[in-house]
């Protein structure tokens, strides 16, 4: 059986901070997989990754952008899920609304 976990206005908040959410990291994570420059600040670098003679500099610095680019997908994910969870809420609060009628 459902358990209704929180109420109406809880739930519709959550679904639309995690929509929200799953959008702006799933643009996020598309524009740190293209390696885009405007987020240079954004990568954990290193003083060992960014070495002037190394010929791998690049490599490194891709590198570090795929990751933070998966850790935004793994996190759009998460929100994903947790907009599923509001959205049923929603659904059994609304169910429970008409049954008490």
């Amino acid at each position: 059986m459902p358990v209704i976990i929180c109420g109406p206005k809880v739930a519709a908040c959550g679904l639309v901070l995690s929509l929200w959410g799953v959008i702006m990291l799933g643009l996020l994570g598309i524009f740190f997989s293209i390696h885009s420059a405007g987020l240079i600040e954004d990568v954990p670098l290193t003083e060992s990754d960014a070495i002037p003679g190394d010929p791998n500099v690049a490599q490194k610095i891709y590198s570090l952008y795929d990751k933070v680019s998966y850790n935004c997908f793994i996190a759009a994910g998460i929100y994903l899920l947790v907009a599923g969870f509001s959205f049923c809420q929603i659904r059994l609060n609304k169910q429970k609304e008409f049954l008490v009628r």
